[in-house]
């Protein structure tokens, strides 16, 4: 049976909701937390988004966030986090989520997005790995993990070398 998502920038009354879709998908409060954090955050918030996930019947099942940072001294959007309520993850909802954030961002006129998460997963909408871009961050991770995108592609707008510099509540 294929799902019907229907995706769309958060508004104030799906705080507690997305609160609770970050808490359900993560071991421990502290993706919710940075995301009330983010939200609290002039430098870092951008309305329009924090895209969220609904079924059918209008249950918020997902959430994708993505907020400023810089790839050197280029503006840029940091994805992050990414979840889905568990009795919901793989049914497409995820995907919905990430897709629809990346489009608005786009559609503000952002350029570049960079993520870190699964290497497996992220490939699918576009990233690649950020090292051939010359893109890093002041901690190690796996090489793999650290992915970036442009989003106006069809313009070839190759992607800023540089260290990534997240917002402060992330705490890199």
């Amino acid at each position: 049976m294929r799902n019907t998502w229907i995706t769309r920038a958060e508004t104030g009354a799906d705080i507690p909701a997305v609160r609770e879709i970050n808490l359900a998908a993560f071991p421990t409060a502290e993706e919710a937390d940075l995301v009330d954090a983010l939200r609290a955050d002039p430098a870092a918030w951008i309305e329009g988004l924090s895209l969220v996930t609904a079924d059918e019947s209008g249950d918020l099942v997902g959430h994708a966030l993505l907020t400023r940072c810089h790839i050197g001294d280029t503006p840029a959007l940091c994805l992050a986090p990414c979840a889905v309520r568990p009795e919901r993850q793989n049914s497409g909802a995820g995907s919905a989520t990430v897709r629809a954030a990346l489009k608005a961002a786009a559609d503000m006129g952002e350029h570049y997005v960079v993520v870190l998460g699964h290497p497996a997963y992220y490939p699918r909408f576009g990233f690649t790995r950020a090292s051939a871009h010359g893109i890093g961050l002041t901690i190690d991770v796996p090489d793999e993990a650290l992915m970036a995108r442009a989003l106006d592609t069809g313009r070839c707008r190759p992607l800023p070398g540089g260290i990534v510099r997240y917002a402060a509540p992330f705490g890199i």
